[in-house]
């Protein structure tokens, strides 16, 4: 164990003044006082030394408890170093582990904004073509064509219509709907004009409005015109044509903003339609079809219900022959019954005979018995 420092200085300090005491006392007294003294001094070194050894018992003490309290410290440190260090490594882990999750969530939802940006940029595409093809007669005619094509193979069956009919006026019709009289055959035509609605539609101010109203309603009218004298043929088709708009926007343009236009329609009997109203009307038609095919099996229907009514007329001939033949097989019975009894009862008489002794028959002849029969 290592002495402090500060308690050799204090010892070599009391010798040295014990020294210079001594030099002193030699000095100025005597020999008996010097030797007095000299023992005094001895006895305060030893007692300076006593409490020398004791001081460095005391320091070594609170050196050990030094040691021992920062090795202590030393360790608590490290222990929470270590837990911090745990959590932290724990708490980066977790971390990690979220953000990389957070990150494939991320690509995920990129992958999926990249596919709809290509479906996007596809539909752009679509529509772009759509608007070509909208904005050539020919090609909107077709388009309005598939789309009333679709629409009706769906909702009929195929002997209820008949597409590219040509009518007896050499007039070809896009679609022909074959109902019974009434109401007979029903057109359907496809085409419609556009050009005006676009016009209507990207007009700048309210006169170039008002000027492609009128232009709008003007070819709306015309069409309605053109189907009212192509496809209504009296004693050949229906007193009324469909004018088919693949758009429910012009549809709906029509209905909101151009009442004339509809009651005028109407007064020629051509009814306008949007592919959601076309498909209301086919339902109808396809009940009305059914209904006539209904009308058309009635008779059928009729005498497949006679002839079980005939079957149930025989049939009850052939009960009332049955139960006669059973009435007379009862009589027949009857009749064997009663000559079952009669037989009978003459067996019983027959038993109850008593035949006369053979000596009794030598002494005298009697008469035999004579067996009488009973009906």
């Amino acid at each position: 164990m290592m002495v402090d420092p500060l308690v050799g200085l204090i010892a070599a300090a009391a010798a040295a003044a014990l020294a210079v005491v001594v030099l002193w006392l030699k000095g100025e007294r005597g020999r008996a006082e010097a030797q007095a003294r000299i023992d005094q001094l001895t006895q305060i070194a030893s007692s300076l030394d006593a409490a020398n050894r004791e001081l460095a018992g005391r320091v070594g003490q609170l050196a050990d408890s030094q040691a021992r309290a920062t090795a202590q410290l030393t360790k608590s440190l490290e222990e929470r170093l270590d837990a911090v260090s745990q959590r932290l490594g724990e708490g980066l882990e977790k971390s990690a582990t979220t953000t990389a999750k957070t990150i494939g969530e991320l690509q995920t939802r990129l992958t999926v904004i990249d596919e709809a940006q290509k479906h996007i940029s596809e539909l752009s595409g679509q529509v772009i073509g759509l608007q070509d093809i909208l904005a050539n007669k020919q090609a909107r005619g077709a388009f309005g064509e598939i789309q009333l094509n679709a629409i009706v193979q769906n909702a009929l069956p195929p002997s209820a219509y008949e597409f590219q009919a040509v009518l007896s006026n050499n007039k070809r019709a896009d679609c022909l709907i074959k109902l019974p009289n009434p109401p007979g055959t029903i057109v359907i035509d496809a085409k419609f004009p556009l050009e005006s609605y676009q016009a209507l539609r990207n007009a700048a101010d309210d006169g170039a409005r008002v000027s492609a109203s009128r232009q709008f309603a003007a070819d709306v009218l015309r069409h309605v015109t053109a189907i009212a004298e192509r496809y209504i043929i009296a004693g050949e088709t229906a007193e009324s044509a469909l004018m088919f708009l693949p758009s429910e926007a012009v549809y709906a343009e029509l209905h909101a903003s151009f009442q004339g236009v509809m009651e005028k329609a109407y007064a020629a009997r051509v009814w306008i339609v949007s592919p959601t109203t076309l498909m209301a009307t086919l339902n109808t038609v396809r009940a009305v079809l059914k209904d006539a095919q209904m009308r058309e099996q009635a008779h059928v229907i009729q005498r497949e219900v006679g002839l079980p009514l005939a079957d149930v007329g025989r049939l009850d001939e052939r009960v009332e022959k049955l139960q006669t033949h059973f009435a007379q097989a009862e009589q027949d019975l009857k009749q064997i019954g009663i000559s079952t009894a009669k037989i009978a009862s003459r067996a019983e008489r027959i038993e109850a005979v008593e035949l006369e002794e053979p000596d009794a028959l030598a002494g005298a002849a009697k008469p035999r018995p004579t067996l009488v029969a009973r009906e």
